[in-house]
């Protein structure tokens, strides 16, 4: 069983895939996570059976419709299985060492800056934001010395364990329940 996400190791497509996969009660058996990196991929690699289930975001309590999502929709045939939603915390990493005075730019997907607005405006009033395609990778990235070590990316607590980054700030995201619906999908 081959389930895409949209968004690399770490990401919350990534934790709602296993959410997905307890709600189906282990119906689904052993699975593989496809990272797919956006709803596009994710869609079109459903469209030819390349994957088995697509899993994605379509709309966060605070962040509104995600309009990637949308856009990918109105271009392929899918069939929704599932509409389930998780609660995301969204955390400010940095590469090992980095203090905040030598933060210079927050890098993120555009949903996660949406859900984070009034923090970043509140903490970060003259930081440069910048959008990237997911969360996940950003932290990839950064880790990875892609993006300025000067960079901190708002991501999960997977992500800062898996690529070794520092959490300067946790669970950072503007409202307390943060509640991001996603759509499990088949090949229609």
């Amino acid at each position: 069983m081959r389930i895409g996400v949209s968004g690399a190791r770490g990401s919350f497509s990534e934790a709602a895939a296993a959410t997905y996969a307890r709600k189906r009660n282990g119906q689904l058996g052993e699975y593989e996570s496809v990272y797919l990196i956006s709803v596009e991929a994710v869609l079109a690699a459903l469209e030819v059976g390349n994957i088995d289930f697509g899993i994605f975001p379509i709309e966060n309590s605070n962040g509104g419709i995600v309009i990637e999502a949308v856009h990918a929709m109105s271009r392929h045939n899918f069939k929704i299985t599932m509409m389930f939603e998780i609660d995301v915390h969204h955390n400010l990493l940095v590469r090992k060492g980095t203090t905040a005075d030598r933060v210079s730019a927050i890098i993120s997907h555009d949903q996660a800056l949406k859900q984070c607005r009034m923090y970043l405006k509140r903490i970060w009033p003259t930081t440069e934001i910048r959008e990237y395609p997911d969360t996940a990778q950003a932290a990839a990235d950064l880790a990875s010395g892609t993006l300025p070590e000067t960079a901190a990316v708002i991501a999960s607590l997977e992500a800062a364990e898996i690529h070794g980054l520092d959490i300067l700030d946790p669970s950072i995201q503007d409202l307390k329940f943060n509640f991001t619906h996603f759509i499990a999908a088949t090949g229609s």
